[in-house]
């Protein structure tokens, strides 16, 4: 019975459990400030968005030079941005167009996946499982048919041509020795009363006559 709780116990466990879903997308920033992209490597995953942030008077774009998806933004003035979502994993290195000098990357890393977990077996199932189990290992094999001794009764042989000996009467064995009888002590306290009764009837007599 204690595993069938234990069991039924894990299983409420497992369901009351919060599901897991995927972690929520992340927003990166990419500063174009001082005729440089800073910072120069980022990293994030699929699915994550990078902003350019422009903050130079001359103008500025984002161009990829070797990527698995390519793209271009618009040439940005100052206080203007861009955004792009990635979603293929890789390397994506871009530069300025206006300014080639100014070079970045971005490293995307696949998106985490959670391994999908089986479900539980059904509570009531495994408890009477377990129940049964448990309830056969406990019961002890027992034997119905009690074991029955009958004396061994053996014949005399008999032999043939000779006399078959008459059957001797059994000789009656000495009885147990015989104890010493104990005298019990309530007894005696009874018989001095008595005799002190006695006693005490003969002197009164006397003393009448």
């Amino acid at each position: 019975m204690r595993r069938a709780a234990l069991a039924v116990a894990g299983a409420l466990l497992v369901l009351s459990l919060p599901f897991a879903g995927p972690a929520a997308a992340a927003t990166q920033q990419v500063m174009m400030q001082g005729y440089a992209f800073s910072p120069a490597a980022l990293t994030v995953r699929v699915g994550d968005t990078v902003t350019w942030v422009q903050h130079d008077e001359a103008p500025h774009d984002v161009v990829t030079t070797s990527a698995p998806v390519a793209f271009r933004s618009p040439q940005l003035s100052a206080g203007q941005s861009w955004s792009y979502t990635f979603r293929q994993p890789g390397t994506y290195q871009y530069y300025c167009s206006v300014h080639p000098d100014m070079r970045a990357a971005v490293t995307v890393l696949p998106a985490p996946t959670t391994a999908p977990q089986a479900p539980p077996a059904p509570a009531s199932t495994a408890a009477r499982a377990t129940a049964s189990r448990t309830a056969a290992a406990a019961v002890p094999a027992t034997n119905t048919s009690p074991a029955t001794t009958s004396p061994a009764t053996s014949a005399p042989a008999v032999t043939s041509g000779a006399p078959v000996p008459a059957p001797q009467p059994a000789v009656p064995q000495a009885t147990a020795a015989v104890t010493p009888a104990t005298l019990d002590p309530m007894l005696l306290v009874a018989g001095l009363v008595t005799g002190i009764a006695v006693l005490c009837l003969l002197l009164l007599s006397s003393r009448r006559v």
